[in-house]
């Protein structure tokens, strides 16, 4: 593990030349499948129908090809132990325990309407694993409840008591607020936090209702903290855990495995302007309550309103003031959980397709710098490539039966003398196939095969590693046609104006009904029945090529049914699939979780009485509101002046 730029304050080696290099190697890469899909549609000419088909390629395959380039030099940096940010040799982050004496920082953890059972058992392992390090003393935790539901209210009440109980003397680090009012919701939750509390603290650790994170994880952070005068915010990649189903397994087994590697190209060229994802992350809190204070944006959905993905728009403001975001892709200990079936995952999906899309309308600041506005291009882009890729088939699919209705013609226009013969460029199409496979598969591998180098005992062993990759690339392409569908579809109503609710999400391993299933799926399965009817009809070459997105669709409902299986999870865990290595190192904190959930419960109503918690006494401030039009330069500059002069 590593701390980046560690004691060299923000020095950072050849930051334009990495950017330049990730650029040129995109752009390059890009520009030479283009080139060959336009040879492909420009033998027998270009029709209008044509052209869109270039068009949406270029998006789709500018879009994968980044996120190849991103995994090809992580693969390099974690396979020579390089860290991405200082471009040295990976070393492990020594906590000062003087410095941290001279700093407080808060954990904070927003919920609303959550499972009060596992909130608590999360929160309180969370603590303990901090307690063992011995600096507990620095840090104060706070439970930030927006809750609406009067029944969850009072659980959360009565728990809270219970936990206090439990912890005796260390109960004065933890504070209960609940927000009876939750305007703006989780953007609310923390300015109120920060305008109320926020002053006394120097840092602030951001954690999700489903987070768990170990004491080492948060004084690495806090370290990488102080060690940095000139960061605003340090995000980590949070892994999966706690999953049984065969879906919540196959997204848990991915994770671990690819993300780091992913992560760590992400770093080396996104240097000190990376993105946060809204919870897992520690935030220096004088500059966050200076810059990250979020307007209404004007107009109407899709682009105006609250803003909704509020995580990137606030390192976007950091970046703004020239405070510097970094993404430390090697720090373990930082943990979540995700939804256990492709439906629920798709329902948390549709409320990050509106707000990934509504930082479009951001695009046009002048106040954004470059990186930043590139980060709101990708995160739309992942979704709304979605819909072109579906659009991209349909074209095709009407190209196809087109050009099969009219293989025969030779003579198209009045008084030609020569025929027309059609070319079909078979080499350029294979290519292009080819080309395409590798930059989709070959991330995967070179995932794989660095975990092989420097981790396989992790994952069970060399055998159990290649197994559980072969069925988790397998499932991935089976599931890929799925997921495009739904979140076509989730486009299309963001542009249509349809609002969206933000709930608490379903966490715990449930298996779908039949009739759930076929609710959700039974459309799209019939649409690729008639679709792959007339593409075999017609055209029986482009239906095989057709044929690995058509299944998936047609299987949607067994699919979705069966993926959720808990027994097929559970028993694939028992014979070493999908095995991770916090199962296998038997992390401390996580372990404690499942104890925790086990021994604890929910009191009953009435068991503790209805008391208020007492809170810290309050310093309060203004998070002044930003304007996307108009810098803030000077006051920046002296805030940082500031922090810099503290900490040294």
């Amino acid at each position: 593990m590593t701390s980046s730029k560690q004691n060299q304050g923000t020095s950072m080696p050849f930051k334009t030349l990495r950017v330049w290099l990730f650029a040129i190697a995109a752009i390059g890469i890009s520009g030479y499948g283009m080139s060959i899909m336009f040879e492909i549609l420009n033998s027998n000419g270009m029709t209008l129908l044509e052209y869109a088909l270039l068009a949406l390629f270029s998006i789709t395959f500018a879009w994968i090809v980044t996120a190849f380039c991103s995994g090809t030099i992580g693969f390099i940096l974690q396979l020579l132990r390089i860290d991405p940010l200082t471009l040295r040799r990976v070393k492990p982050i020594e906590p000062n325990s003087q410095a941290l004496a001279q700093q407080r920082t808060a954990v904070v953890m927003p919920i609303y309407n959550e499972d009060t059972h596992r909130v608590i058992a999360g929160f309180e392992v969370s603590l303990q694993s901090l307690k063992e390090t011995g600096q507990l003393n620095h840090f104060d935790f706070y439970l930030l409840s927006d809750t609406q539901d009067p029944q969850i209210a009072k659980n959360e009440l009565s728990a809270w008591h219970a936990l206090c109980e439990r912890l005796g003397d260390t109960a004065k680090h933890v504070f209960y607020r609940r927000r009876e009012n939750n305007k703006h919701r989780k953007v609310g939750n923390l300015t109120d936090f920060c305008e109320r509390w926020g002053s006394q603290y120097d840092h602030m650790i951001v954690l999700d209702a489903d987070s768990v994170m170990t004491g080492k994880c948060m004084l690495e952070l806090t370290t990488s903290m102080l060690n940095n005068p000139n960061v605003g915010l340090i995000q980590t990649i949070p892994i999966p855990v706690r999953q049984d189903t065969f879906f919540g397994r196959f997204l848990q087994f991915a994770s671990v495995l690819y993300s780091p590697m992913l992560a760590t190209g992400s770093a080396f060229w996104q240097t000190d302007k990376a993105n946060y994802w809204g919870h897992n992350a520690i935030i220096r809190v004088d500059a966050f309550i200076a810059c990250c204070g979020l307007p209404t944006l004007k107009g109407n959905a899709p682009f105006g309103g609250e803003i909704l993905s509020h995580d990137f728009v606030e390192a976007s403001l950091l970046h703004s003031a020239n405070w510097d975001v970094l993404l430390l892709s090697d720090i373990e200990g930082s943990y979540e959980e995700v939804p256990s079936n492709i439906l629920d995952y798709a329902v948390r999906d549709r409320r990050w397709v509106q707000g990934n899309i509504q930082h479009l309308g951001l695009l046009s600041s002048p106040k954004l710098k470059l990186m930043s506005k590139f980060h709101f291009l990708l995160g739309a882009t992942a979704y709304i490539s979605s819909l072109i890729w579906l659009s991209m088939l349909a074209l095709s699919t009407i190209d196809a039966v087109t050009r099969a209705l009219n293989s025969d013609v030779y003579f198209n226009r009045a008084y030609q003398l020569f025929p027309t013969w059609q070319i079909a460029k078979t080499d350029l199409i294979d290519s292009l196939l080819y080309l395409t496979i590798i930059i989709l598969l070959l991330p995967k591998l070179m995932g794989v095969i660095v975990t092989l180098i420097h981790r396989k005992k992790r994952f069970g062993g060399s055998i159990k590693l290649i197994l559980g990759s072969l069925i988790e690339t397998i499932f991935a392409i089976i599931v890929a046609p799925l997921m495009m569908v739904f979140h076509a579809y989730f486009v299309v109503c963001v542009f249509l104006g349809k609002k969206v609710k933000w709930d608490a999400q379903p966490r715990e391993g449930r298996m779908v009904p039949w009739k759930e299933a076929f609710s959700y799926t039974l459309f799209s399965t019939i649409v690729a029945i008639v679709w792959g009817s007339t593409a075999y009809y017609f055209t029986p070459v482009f239906f095989w090529w057709l044929s690995p997105i058509l299944l998936g669709l047609v299987l949607a409902a067994p699919i979705v049914r069966y993926s959720s299986s808990i027994k097929l999870g559970v028993f694939l865990r028992k014979i070493g699939i999908f095995i991770c290595p916090s199962e296998i190192d038997n992390d401390s904190t996580l372990a404690a979780l499942k104890v925790h959930l086990k021994e604890i419960s929910v009191p009953k109503e009435g068991q503790y009485p209805a008391i208020v918690p007492v809170l810290p006494k309050e310093h309060l401030v203004t998070m002044p509101i930003q304007c996307f039009s108009k810098p803030r330069k000077l006051k920046m500059k002296a805030l940082k002046a500031k922090v810099i002069k503290k900490f040294n």
